[in-house]
C-alpha cells in the first residue's frame, strides 16, 4: 500500500496543507511541537479510524476550527487506486462533511456504515515513543495492542471481539445484581463460543511473530541477550467453558467476572527474565521495534498487502548506531520487504547524516508551526 497524498484541514495544529509522498522513505523534521507527529497520526486516523495517542476526537479539531478532514489517496499492491476520508465536526455542527456531526470513514466516497468496517482496508504498522506501555503497563494495555493488529488481519475476530465485550458486560451485570441459574449459563455459552475463537487466533498470531521478534532483536541490538515473548492464557488447552465453570462459584459471590480471554497476557523477556524489569531503555525499545517489524511482516504474509511503516520520534531512545541498522533493515534491499516508511525527527543533521551512512535516500519534509515548508 502507497499513500500517494495526503491532505488536511483543521486538523490539530494544521489549518491546511497537502503532501505528496514518495514510494520509499519519507522523512518529516521539524523542532518539537512542529507537527510531525500530527501528520503520522493523520495518516494513522485513515487507517484506524481514531488517533494512535489516545486522545479523543474532539482533541484532534484545531483550536478554533469547528471540524477536521482528513483525505488520502492510495495504490494498494495490486495496482487500484483507492480514496479515503476521514471528518469529524461535534455533534450540531455542520462542517467536515456535511449531514451534522460525528466522525466519518468514507472510501471512495461511499461512507461506512460501521467505522470497523474499515480497519484493515489500508494495514499499517506505527512504531512511536507512547508503545512503552506495551513493557511498562498492565496486561490491558497489551492486550489493546495485539486487539487493534489482530482486527486489522480478520474481520471475524473484531466481530467475535466486539461480541464478547458485549455479553461480557452483561454477565457482569447479572452478577452485580446477584443473578444466576440459566441466564448465566446462557451467557457463559456465549463467551465460551467466541472466547475459544479468540484465545486461538490470538495464540497463533503470537506463535508467528515470536522467531521474527527474536531475529529481528538480534539484528537491531547487536546484542548477545536472548529475547522472547509468549502468549499467556488460563484458556489454552482448557477451553473458555472449562475456565467459566471454574470460577462461576467464586464470579457469583464477588458480582464479577475473574476468568477469561479478558485476562490475558503477553509476557515479553530478555536473558530470560521480565522485560520490564531487567531491559535497559534500549535493549526495551530494540524489542518494542523488533516487535513491530515481526507485526509488519505477519499483516504482509496474512493480508497479501503490504503495510505502511510509521517511525515516530525515530531517536527516541536508541543510538545511531541502532537507528542506522534499522533503516539498513526496512529500506529497499533489507530483510524486512519493502514499505512505503514515513521517519519524523527534530534533527535534520542527525537524521540525514544516518541515511546516509545506511546508503538510503528519502522525500524529505519540513515541518514549523503545522506548515510544510
Amino acid at each position: 500500500m502507497i499513500l500517494r497524498r495526503l491532505s488536511l484541514v483543521g486538523f490539530k495544529n494544521i489549518a491546511s496543507g497537502e503532501l505528496r509522498f514518495s514510494e520509499g522513505l519519507n522523512c518529516l523534521v521539524g523542532e518539537n511541537g512542529a507537527g510531525k507527529t500530527n501528520v503520522l497520526d493523520a495518516i494513522h486516523y485513515l487507517s484506524m479510524c481514531r488517533s494512535s495517542l489516545g486522545g479523543t476526537d474532539r482533541q484532534a479539531v484545531r483550536h478554533g476550527a469547528e471540524f477536521f478532514v482528513i483525505e488520502g489517496e492510495y495504490t494498494a499492491d495490486a495496482g487500484h487506486g483507492l480514496r479515503v476520508s476521514c471528518s469529524f465536526a461535534p455533534s450540531g455542527s455542520s462542517g467536515g462533511g456535511g449531514g451534522g456531526g460525528g466522525k466519518k470513514m468514507k472510501a471512495d466516497g461511499k461512507e461506512y456504515e460501521r467505522l470497523s468496517e474499515h480497519v484493515g482496508v489500508v494495514p499499517i504498522v506505527m512504531v512511536s515513543p507512547a508503545d512503552t506501555f506495551l513493557i511498562s503497563d498492565a496486561a490491558d494495555e497489551r492486550r489493546r495492542w495485539l486487539n487493534a493488529f489482530i482486527s486489522q488481519l480478520d474481520r471475524g475476530y473484531l466481530q467475535n471481539l466486539v461480541r464478547y465485550n458485549a455479553v461480557l458486560a452483561e454477565r457482569n451485570k447479572l452478577l452485580r445484581d446477584g443473578g444466576s441459574g440459566e441466564i448465566l449459563e446462557v451467557f457463559d455459552m456465549q463467551l465460551a463460543e467466541h472466547g475459544d475463537r479468540i484465545n486461538a487466533r490470538r495464540a497463533e498470531i503470537v506463535g508467528r511473530m515470536v522467531p521474527l521478534v527474536a531475529e529481528y532483536y538480534a539484528r537491531l541490538a547487536d546484542d548477545r541477550e536472548e529475547v522472547s515473548m509468549n502468549y499467556r492464557s488460563e484458556v489454552t488447552g482448557r477451553g473458555m467453558a472449562a475456565v467459566l465453570e471454574a470460577v462461576r462459584e467464586k464470579d457469583i459471590a464477588g458480582g464479577f467476572s475473574t476468568g477469561g480471554i479478558h485476562r490475558d497476557d503477553v509476557v515479553m523477556r530478555i536473558g530470560g527474565d521480565p522485560l520490564r524489569r531487567y531491559g535497559s531503555q534500549g535493549q526495551q525499545k530494540s524489542f518494542l521495534v523488533a516487535l513491530k517489524l515481526a507485526q509488519f511482516v505477519v499483516v504482509r504474509e496474512l493480508t497479501g498487502e503490504t503495510p505502511i511503516l510509521l517511525l515516530d520520534d525515530l531517536f527516541d531512545k536508541l543510538d545511531s548506531g541502532r537507528v542506522e541498522r534499522l533503516i539498513r533493515l526496512v529500506t529497499y534491499g533489507g530483510d524486512v520487504p519493502a514499505a512505503q516508511i514515513f521517519i519524523s525527527d527534530c534533527n535534520r543533521e542527525r537524521l540525514e547524516g544516518v541515511l546516509r551512512r545506511a546508503g538510503s535516500e528519502c522525500s524529505l519534509f519540513e515541518i514549523s508551526g503545522g506548515e510544510v515548508l
